[in-house]
């Protein structure tokens, strides 16, 4: 899963991505208000979640919020804001956003809330994923295939998520890499189908081969 990180203040940005991170999100951070919304607005299907901070240069939350809520943008959004105040809750509610969250917070909750966020989408979403005879479940970051274990790196089993939620539809080496590399990301250019031949190599050893089939010329396809 995807998240835009907006929050200037540099040191609390990387503290949070670096978090996020190591719970298996990527993270794409940005400072400014403006660009924030530039982006999303050219990349609003790349993000599972937005946190958003109320006062930021350019533009504050306020405005990004409503505006991309003007767009028809559903993406959820969580507000960072270190005003507690119940008028301040009811306005940012009242501009869009989903949730919010009042600094100085612990960073148990705001996974804990970004978490729920992405459990109430427009469609709402399993707490357990099933195809064929595999099993994943996000919250314990587990993986089974006919009862057995998988043991997988974090990007294996983003990539194994990515897949499941897409079951039988040809996925793009492109959208991969959107949804599961951040926008900073440089480096050789075939870091997906290595990672998919890791995965694909993990997911037949423990039998049933060939549920991960490669589209020549396109990308990757979950089958039964």
């Amino acid at each position: 899963m995807k998240i835009l990180l907006v929050e200037d203040e540099e040191k609390l940005a990387q503290g949070i991505a670096k978090g996020l991170q190591m719970e298996g999100y990527t993270v794409d951070i940005i400072g400014d208000g403006k660009k924030a919304l530039t982006r999303i607005s050219l990349h609003r299907s790349d993000y599972d979640v937005i946190i958003l901070d109320l006062m930021l240069p350019g533009m504050d939350g306020y405005e990004i919020c409503k505006q991309v809520r003007e767009w028809n943008i559903t993406v959820p959004i969580l507000i960072l804001t270190a005003r507690a105040e119940t008028d301040t809750k009811v306005q940012l509610l009242q501009s869009g956003a989903d949730d919010y969250l009042v600094k100085p917070f612990s960073f148990a909750e705001l996974v804990a809330r970004v978490r729920a966020l992405m459990r109430r989408p427009s469609e709402s979403l399993p707490e357990t994923l099933k195809f064929s005879d595999i099993e994943l479940r996000p919250s314990e970051r587990k993986v089974y295939r006919d009862g057995q274990e998988i043991n997988l790196t974090l990007k294996e089993f983003g990539l194994l998520e990515y897949f499941m939620r897409h079951p039988n539809q040809v996925v793009n080496r492109e959208d991969l890499l959107n949804h599961l590399w951040d926008f900073n990301y440089v480096g050789f250019s075939n870091v997906v189908d290595v990672h998919v031949k890791n995965l694909r190599r993990k997911l037949d050893s423990a039998g049933g081969a060939g549920a991960l089939e490669t589209v020549r010329g396109i990308g990757y396809r979950l089958a039964e």
